[in-house]
């Protein structure tokens, strides 16, 4: 990839972070509420299968093969009421070995050079494909996931340089209803997965979302009554 293109990647990047994170500003000073963004959603089990054998990144958890038993959870950015348009999230718990968990966060784009990096809003979780939105730092370079829906309960996962093509290395199936959605947060700043991490310049860029919605959860928690 060309440096003209992986610097205009980056700055699709940022200004789709910043944008995120304004958002996530703004919101929680109008709702007042423990998730800003993505108030409510729905909290499933899953299987991810990865198949490995794709274009070699140096990430071991692209690049290898396995199955993972996930906590997944699709949600709407804006809570707006189901049937109206609205910024779909996926958001995949991933157990690592030896302890600890890894987490994803995809939300509706495109899944062109340019529009990868831009949210759209959708009518269903499955309408649209996702990306991370941001791009992670892989021994072989930026790198970029994406989610497409093959159905309600099937979506395809893949990754890209940011202006390259998709290459497909894993399926995650859906199952059943896991439980309370109000006691899962997902934080992808904290909780990476093996070789994917996050450039300085997109953990400056998404800290202040997330610490945001992290204060919003304290604030909720110390606004609930006792019991």
């Amino acid at each position: 990839m060309s440096d003209l293109s992986r610097r205009a990647g980056a700055l699709a990047a940022s200004a789709g972070g910043a944008a995120l994170s304004g958002a996530t500003r703004i919101v929680s000073a109008v709702r007042p509420v423990a998730k800003p963004l993505h108030p409510r959603g729905d909290v499933l089990t899953g299987r991810l299968r990865r198949s490995g054998g794709g274009p070699a990144t140096g990430s071991q958890w692209l690049d290898r093969p396995g199955n993972d038993e996930v906590l997944v959870r699709r949600s709407r950015a804006l809570g707006l009421p189901t049937g109206l348009p609205d910024i779909h999230g996926l958001a995949v718990r991933v157990p690592l070995d030896g302890g600890g968990h890894g987490d994803l966060l995809l939300a509706t784009t495109g899944r062109g050079r340019l529009t990868r990096f831009v949210l759209t809003a959708g009518r269903t979780p499955y309408s649209r494909p996702m990306t991370t939105l941001l791009t992670y730092r892989t021994p072989s370079g930026p790198t970029l996931l994406a989610a497409v829906s093959r159905s309600e309960h099937h979506y395809e996962l893949a990754y890209a340089s940011p202006g390259g093509a998709w290459h497909p290395f894993a399926d995650l199936v859906l199952s059943a209803t896991a439980g309370p959605d109000a006691l899962v947060s997902f934080d992808p700043v904290r909780n990476t997965l093996p070789g994917l991490e996050n450039y300085d310049w997109v953990r400056r860029l998404r800290e202040p979302a997330y610490g945001t919605a992290r204060l919003s959860r304290r604030r909720d928690r110390r606004r609930e009554p006792a019991t």
